[in-house]
């Protein structure tokens, strides 16, 4: 763990004890609804006079009631259970590919135009594996709750997750979350490792005035870059059968040593980003109290909400090389580098938010109904090793109102954000969700709409030490999404449908060139899934994704990507919960991305197109009360010689990329109720 990383800890800790002090009396009804963005309180029961039922219970019992909110979220969410499927342990969902080792550069199969107005440092290689604060979750559980995680794979490949939260007095929850992963690879220069950390802390004042929510979240991404094979063809004629005999386009050629517990990078990339958050929230409201058997509980209805949020962000973008070689670097990357000098490029941001809102309550006893006014104010630094500093600013006002009734039925949320002033004026997000639940019978529809209009990321301008050619001038990008849902949730099956008009698409021609496309692009996804019962026991998962996308757009994904498990599942033996079955996952040809390691960046080409066997892993999953276990093998189709009919052996992620080879893989979760 780094200095940085320690001291982050170290405060996270102090913290955490100095709410813990103030925290004196109980929090009362914890099932109350959250009002506002991602607060807590809300139209529920305040303290009550009485110690609460839940101080008085056995502590050796095995019960435990535990639920989450995510940042700027009212849905309560309870913990997943469910074992069959893998990828909800994995960092990386099946709809996402990296370049052959787990902890490499990803991408989406899937067109993700970035959907934020305002800065962004344009650097998303590695963004699927870091903690986000969209995806942090505030807890609150009756008792102390820890997971623990561990996942080994092939060739020493280790995943490690830590997870604990409790409540202390009721007033005061706090949570921590680690994961590391280390993975040496299947070829040469391929070795990976990460450190995520996220911390967070939710306090609640005994009348429910007063709400506190602190988040801390580290990431820490550290990857070789190998440049890819020099001759992929020659992995179906191996001597001994191991990709790591081949030589790669970056890193050392002769034979190198593979050690799991290697974290230096001496050529690769190292992302870090950290994000500290305070959001304070105070209410004006209308007190109340029931009185029953001579116990009093206190109310507190918010009608009116000051809320102020600080963010900081801070993020370094690092490539290295200490050891180039020129020749390669001239023939595979086009890059002339000085001689006798190692090749070193260095972003370094920080970002600093403050924001303040008013927010209103119509009804005093529903706080799924608000109307949120309010402003903000950005300041960016970058700072560079060999160029100079470049500071900017922005100002913006937002807006949100949702009504969610109280029959649960209606859920309508529309909102906006304007940049006023600054870098980014005239940048701006619009938003439409409306939802229904249809029937007692579980259906349900979606409605949605979202407009962006954003400023390109700073590296595409060419506020970068990367080397990067820049765009030539400023063409914001603006994106509609349409998106409609219909589904069911007790029979586990939905269809969803996403048509974008993408109008001044910014990307990389090369992976050194920044480009505009100035026609509009028109893009339309098909998502379908559905759970068929074949037999008792039997079941089948079917997952399809169809993209059709303009041909001559610089947008290339595949037509089809489907992926299908057949499963025997059940309960059994009272305590044994079991899945155990065959996943195949496939996608049509296409000409997917290039990658440039010099620039971090997935890059359009035309060239070349990617023809895959599907793939194949055969699972058993099974569950005993509170453990889990993960036994895998994957890449099955590689067991089939190459031919003609067949193609290689070898999948490819990218050209010269390959994925992994036959690879097995053993993972085991287990909770703990303290």
């Amino acid at each position: 763990m780094s200095l940085s990383q320690r001291l982050f800890f170290l405060i996270t800790l102090f913290l955490c004890i100095h709410f813990n002090a103030i925290t004196q009396t109980p929090l009362g009804n914890m099932n109350a609804l959250m009002g506002g963005r991602g607060g807590f309180s809300g139209g529920g029961a305040g303290a009550s006079k009485s110690k609460d039922s839940l101080q008085l219970r056995d502590k050796n019992a095995d019960s435990i009631t535990i639920f989450y909110r995510l940042y700027n979220s009212n849905e309560i969410q309870k913990l997943d259970t469910s074992i069959n499927d893998f990828f909800k342990h994995y960092p990386l969902p099946y709809t996402y590919y990296n370049l052959g080792n787990l902890g490499s550069a990803g991408k989406s199969y899937f067109a993700q135009p970035i959907s934020n107005a305002g800065f962004d440092a344009g650097f998303h290689a590695y963004d699927a594996y870091n903690f986000t604060l969209e995806q942090t979750p505030f807890y609150q559980t009756t008792r102390p709750y820890t997971e623990l995680g561990y996942l080994l794979g092939g060739k020493g490949e280790q995943l490690v997750e830590v997870k604990h939260t409790q409540n202390k007095k009721q007033q005061l929850n706090f949570s921590f979350d680690y994961r590391f992963t280390n993975s040496p690879g299947n070829v040469k220069n391929q070795s990976t490792n990460f450190n995520n950390i996220r911390i967070t802390a939710h306090f609640q004042s005994k009348r429910k005035r007063y709400e506190s929510f602190l988040v801390m979240i580290t990431n820490t991404v550290a990857s070789s870059e190998n440049g890819g094979l020099i001759k992929g063809s020659l992995l179906d004629s191996l001597s001994l059968n191991n990709p790591y005999e081949l030589d790669t386009r970056l890193g050392a050629s002769g034979l190198t040593f593979k050690n799991p517990f290697n974290t230096n990078i001496t050529t690769g990339s190292t992302y870090s980003n950290n994000t500290f958050l305070l959001k304070q929230t105070y209410d004006l409201g209308q007190k109340d109290s029931i009185v029953k058997d001579t116990v009093t509980t206190y109310m507190f209805y918010p009608r009116l909400r000051f809320q102020n949020e600080i963010k900081l962000r801070t993020s370094q973008y690092l490539f290295k090389d200490e050891d180039p070689d020129s020749l390669r670097y001239n023939n595979y990357f086009n890059y002339s580098r000085p001689i006798g000098t190692e090749v070193s490029f260095e972003d370094n941001w920080k970002v600093l938010t403050d924001e303040f809102s008013l927010i209103s309550y119509p009804q005093k006893n529903n706080s799924n109904q608000f109307l949120q006014l309010g402003a903000g104010y950005n300041s960016f630094t970058a700072s560079f090793s060999k160029r100079a500093e470049w500071t900017n600013y922005d100002i913006y006002g937002f807006g949100m109102y949702k009504n969610k009734t109280r029959n649960q039925l209606w859920d309508m949320l529309a909102s906006g954000k304007l940049f006023l002033n600054g870098y980014h004026a005239g940048d701006y997000e619009a938003k439409v969700y409306l939802s229904r639940i249809l029937n007692s019978r579980g259906n349900y529809m979606k409605l949605a709409f979202q407009n962006y209009n954003r400023t390109p990321s700073a590296n595409l301008l060419g506020i970068t030490q990367f080397p990067i050619a820049g765009l030539s001038g400023i063409k914001k990008e603006n994106t509609l999404d349409f998106m409609g849902v219909i589904g069911n949730f007790k029979s586990d099956w939905f269809m969803q449908v996403n048509y974008q008009l993408i109008n001044n698409y910014n990307y990389f021609s090369s992976g050194y060139q920044a480009a505009s496309y100035s026609s509009v692009i028109n893009y339309i996804r098909i998502q379908t899934e559905n759970k068929i019962k074949l037999s008792t026991h039997w079941n089948w998962y079917n997952q399809w994704n169809v993209q059709i996308v303009d041909q001559s757009s610089p947008i290339h994904v595949p037509l089809i990507l489907t992926r299908q498990r057949i499963a025997f599942e059940g309960n059994f033996y009272k305590n044994l919960n079991l899945s155990t079955g065959l996943e195949l996952i496939y996608h049509t040809e296409y000409k997917a991305d290039m990658y440039m390691p010099l620039t971090g960046q997935f890059y359009n080409q035309n060239d070349f197109t990617l023809r895959n066997r599907p793939t194949a892993n055969a699972f058993l999953h099974f569950m005993i009360k509170r453990f889990k276990a993960y036994i895998r093998l994957e890449n099955l189709n590689t067991l089939i010689p190459s031919s003609e009919k067949w193609g290689p052996s070898y999948n490819f992620s990218a050209q010269n990329y390959p994925t992994n080879d036959l690879w097995f893989r053993v993972g085991i979760w287990w909770n703990f109720i303290n």
